[in-house]
């Protein structure tokens, strides 16, 4: 089976089906989004979508209550495909644990999502994800989905790999594999086997390619749509890959086996 381990919700729905037909994806690991790029035509309206967000993150726009929008939106999407979709919730920044295990319950927990994330902290912020982590071990060690390329330096990449070995039964996705810092994040995870490495998002085919050799069953293909397409990412593996046995391990094996599905 291929899954694509990490897409965010399309406008209109019918498109994101296409597009994973079109890949021969057979599931999606799905997040929430608060903004659609993928529904403007040009640098204007695509500016003016991520302007949304940007009064999101400012609080311009209220920032709860888009969240819960958006974890609405996902939770009827997957309804209405559930052999097509697995979904992860998102979560707000900075909780407390007790917050946090509140919101995992009413919003994660109660829709049936398999995992928690995006998380997208800002620099200098990732050790404030203790409490999310310390929450997720007490559910039953919900996978954590953490973006770690810009703004993150490596300093919070270092930061958020504490975190990771210091709660070993927490499944951790390294979102964009580090980003920039993509040869120091592997060399970190070396002694780290709860540390998974999404392998979307990177800007040159020798990172992913390292990254498979070095840990061929802690590797996730994943398009990140609608910032990038499940045909393209997929085929970047399919042209990196020459072991049958790793494809399929990279290609979905491995995300079912960490989300047990």
């Amino acid at each position: 089976m291929i899954i694509d381990s990490h897409a965010h919700v399309m406008l209109p729905p019918e498109r994101q089906i296409m597009l994973m037909a079109e890949a021969k994806v057979d599931r999606t690991v799905l997040f929430s989004s608060m903004v659609h790029p993928e529904i403007t035509n040009d640098i204007k309206m695509f500016e003016e979508e991520l302007n949304k967000l940007y009064d999101i993150l400012n609080g311009i726009k209220d920032p709860l209550n888009e969240r819960i929008h958006a974890i609405e939106e996902l939770a009827q999407i997957i309804k209405e495909n559930p052999e097509k979709y697995i979904g992860f919730g998102s979560i707000p920044f900075g909780l407390s644990y007790s917050e946090n295990l509140k919101w995992i319950e009413k919003h994660i927990i109660a829709n049936g999502f398999r995992g928690i994330g995006e998380l997208t902290p800002g620099a200098g912020q990732v050790l404030q994800m203790e409490s999310l982590f310390c929450a997720s071990q007490e559910v039953g060690n919900l996978p954590l989905w953490v973006h770690t390329f810009f703004p993150l330096k490596a300093e919070d990449i270092k930061e958020l790999l504490t975190l990771v070995k210091r709660y070993p039964t927490v499944p951790t996705i390294v979102g964009h594999m580090g980003g920039t810092h993509w040869l120091d994040t592997l060399k970190a995870i070396k002694e780290l086997p709860n540390a998974y490495l999404d392998l979307s998002a990177t800007y040159t085919a020798i990172a992913p390619s390292f990254a498979i050799k070095e840990f061929p069953e802690r590797t996730l293909f994943s398009s990140d749509a609608p910032y990038s397409s499940p045909l393209i990412a997929k085929t970047i593996i399919e042209q990196i890959i020459t072991d049958p046995y790793v494809l399929d391990r990279v290609l979905g094996e491995n995300i079912a086996n960490l989300l047990q599905l």
